[in-house]
């Protein structure tokens, strides 16, 4: 059982733009929210942006005494993006990099969908700085037979029954938007239109460290069997699948996600 901190011990979230240096886009800024505890891990988005996993950080960060990191990926929520910076591998880059800066160690990467594929990306750079990581949900991969579904077309109604096993927990959708979000054009600028690569399955044969790979029952984005395909494809993987939960865990069953993140069933 996790021993909630004492009230007097917790520090307020910061927020701070850093910036970092990219090897074929140059300066880059990134926007991060730091929950300062002890235990250091590194929460990575999805294409639905940083409100997607702001929660689940506070949570973490609440019930566990850890320093989380949530970093908004350049071109998410109106922030700047360079031209160069147009890959998951490259962005990873930047993202080891701002482990460096702030000198932490026995870092876990956690990462949903997008962000699972940038948890696997960073998770194959071998930097020394990153002990494990857990990927919730991710994308990235091409499976023969479990194709990511096509959101593209969808209404917001269908995607949210895709993405949720109860379409009811699913955040409200701002007023007035039309056509495809920026934060939709930022994710295809990394990912480019089809939001996979087709030589990932068998790099993700080169990750070293442990990485467990979570997933929504329920998922109607990348569905369970994907999920195991995801995670057969990583030597040193185990696998857990969430009952009752879609595509974004953190956000439908954060207190199910958190206890098989850390591995207990007292939630």
């Amino acid at each position: 059982m996790t021993t909630l901190p004492a009230a007097g011990s917790l520090r307020p979230t910061r927020t701070e733009t850093r910036t970092l240096r990219s090897e074929t886009a140059g300066p880059v800024e990134v926007t991060v929210q730091d929950r300062d505890r002890t235990r250091p891990f590194l929460l990575l988005h999805g294409g639905g942006g940083v409100a997607t996993m702001a929660g689940f950080a506070g949570l973490l960060a609440e019930r566990t005494h850890s320093r989380v990191l949530l970093p908004t990926h350049p071109g998410f929520g109106g922030t700047p993006k360079p031209e160069g910076l147009a890959s998951v591998t490259e962005l990873a880059r930047v993202y080891v990099e701002l482990l460096e800066r702030l000198d932490l160690t026995d870092v876990t990467v956690v990462g949903n969908s997008f962000g699972g594929w940038l948890a696997a990306e960073m998770a194959l750079l071998k930097s020394p700085r990153v002990s494990g990581a857990v990927i919730v949900d991710g994308i990235g991969i091409e499976v023969a037979g479990h194709p990511i579904t096509d959101v593209s077309g969808l209404s917001p109604t269908e995607l949210r029954s895709h993405s949720f096993h109860d379409p009811a927990k699913a955040p409200v959708p701002p007023a007035g938007g039309t056509g495809p979000s920026p934060d939709v054009r930022a994710l295809v600028g990394y990912t480019g239109a089809v939001m996979s690569d087709p030589a990932l399955a068998d790099r993700l044969g080169g990750i070293d460290i442990p990485v467990h790979v979570i997933w929504g029952e329920s998922d109607g984005i990348a569905g369970p069997e994907y999920g195991k395909a995801f995670a057969a494809a990583i030597p040193l993987s185990t696998f857990t699948l969430l009952p009752r939960t879609g595509h974004l865990p953190q956000v439908e069953t954060p207190e199910e996600l958190l206890g098989a993140l850390l591995g207990r069933d007292d939630h």
